[in-house]
This record gives structure tokens, C-alpha cells and sequence, in this order.
């Protein structure tokens, strides 16, 4: 099993335990490889939920420029109803899990088709 297929188990686990869900594997896959080598990197694997700064970003680069959404408030609100499910207190959220949930969130599992 590679480093990448490790990585995905993880964030199939946060998805059961911390979140409640059964993961679309396939999904998961998908949007893990969609994050690149950034979730190789301790720092830029996950979402500081405190950063304002960091949020904006991933609504920007993600919900608007990857999902093709339109720029408004209920994007922030979808992002801190990802992470107050993932949980406010859980220390590593990771970024493939706050997308993989914003995709299923926003029903935008065709961008990765």
C-alpha cells in the first residue's frame, strides 16, 4: 500500500469517526489526488479552522475557482457547517476531508467525474 493509499484510509476513518458518514471511497480518492502534493506536507494537509485568512482561501481556490460555485455568504457558512461536523475541537482537520464534505455538501460530485 502506498503513502497516498495510506492517507486515504486516515481520512476514511476521520470521515466514520469523527463525522458520522460512510465515505464514497471512490469520491475520496478523487478529491485526495485533486489536493496534489500538499497532502504530503505536514502544514498544508490540513485547515487551520481559526484562520480566518486560511477559510477565505479555501472557499476561494476550492468552492469558487475548483467547484465553480458562485461567491457568496452561504460559502462560509457551508465551511464552518463542515467543521463544527467535523468538530471545532478535533486538532487535525484535514483539507482532503473538509473538501470531500463540502463536494457532497454542495452536491458537486460531478466536478470529479
Amino acid at each position: 500500500m502506498g503513502k497516498r493509499d495510506e492517507l486515504i484510509e486516515k481520512y476514511a476513518e476521520d470521515l466514520k469517526s469523527k463525522c458520522g458518514m460512510a465515505p464514497d471511497m471512490e469520491l475520496l480518492t478523487k478529491v485526495t489526488i485533486g489536493c496534489g502534493p500538499s497532502i504530503y506536507d505536514a502544514d498544508a494537509s490540513t485547515v487551520a479552522a481559526t484562520d480566518r485568512g486560511e477559510l477565505e482561501t479555501v472557499k476561494d481556490n476550492f468552492l469558487v475557482k475548483k467547484l465553480g460555485l458562485s461567491d457568496g455568504p452561504e460559502l462560509m457558512d457551508a465551511i464552518d457547517s463542515v467543521i463544527e461536523t467535523y468538530g471545532r475541537s478535533e486538532r487535525n482537520k484535514y483539507r482532503a476531508v473538509i473538501y470531500y464534505m463540502l463536494t457532497k455538501h454542495f452536491g458537486k460530485e460531478s466536478v470529479y467525474a
